[in-house]
């Protein structure tokens, strides 16, 4: 029998940095850069450049360094991004502590580039506590995209139907249904009743 195969999305599941749709690392970015946050996610999430640096497509550091020097800041790209990733990283210890349940696979399954899936790896430790970290970055494909999936399909050897999407965004939980696979929509209002659904798996 093929153990369940729990693809965690990050951001806003295992890492708490989300809040009423708001990423909270941003809240002191005035005060400790002088760096407005709107003006910043205007650049990075751009509808001409936000997919193509999820995809790795484009570096985030060059399309971050030719924001901060047009814009006037004299910041370094490697600087601003160590401050950046740290200030992100909110694991979120209600979460985590399910990726010690044995009989599962547990994975991560995440929408981000690969510079910050390397420190989600590394410096936040999460290549220890689960088998593979699938970054859109790294991969080529973000979700809800079909070939996102098909590559942890492909890694996994299992069948589409032992597959648990555990995520924020509703439509990458339908889209992970509609390929096969079960999924989970994390909110405020449904993860108290997450550990009774990963009973049901194990």
């Amino acid at each position: 029998m093929n153990a369940p195969v729990i693809i965690w999305d990050f951001d806003g599941v295992l890492n708490a940095n989300v809040v009423d749709g708001r990423f909270v690392w941003t809240d002191t970015l005035w005060s400790d850069w002088g760096i407005d946050a709107a003006a910043l996610a205007a650049h990075l999430f751009h509808p001409d450049r936000v997919g193509l640096i999820m995809r790795g497509h484009l570096d985030l550091r060059d399309v971050l360094q030719d924001w901060l020097t047009k814009a006037g800041h004299n910041v370094q790209a490697d600087d601003f991004l160590a401050y950046w990733f740290a200030k992100d990283a909110l694991p979120d210890a209600e979460v985590v502590r399910h990726l010690n349940r044995t009989g599962l696979r547990h994975v991560i399954g995440t929408n981000n580039e690969a510079r910050r899936a390397i420190y989600i790896e590394r410096e936040m430790g999460f290549a220890g506590l689960v088998e593979n970290v699938f970054a859109s970055g790294r991969i080529g494909h973000a979700k809800p995209d079909p070939e996102f999936f098909a590559q942890i399909e492909a890694w996994s050897g299992a069948p589409q139907d032992t597959h648990v999407l555990i995520d924020d965004i509703k439509r990458n939980v339908d889209a992970a249904r509609a390929r096969g696979w079960l999924g989970f929509h994390f909110t405020n209002e449904t993860r108290d009743d997450l550990g009774a659904f990963l009973d049901q798996m194990s």
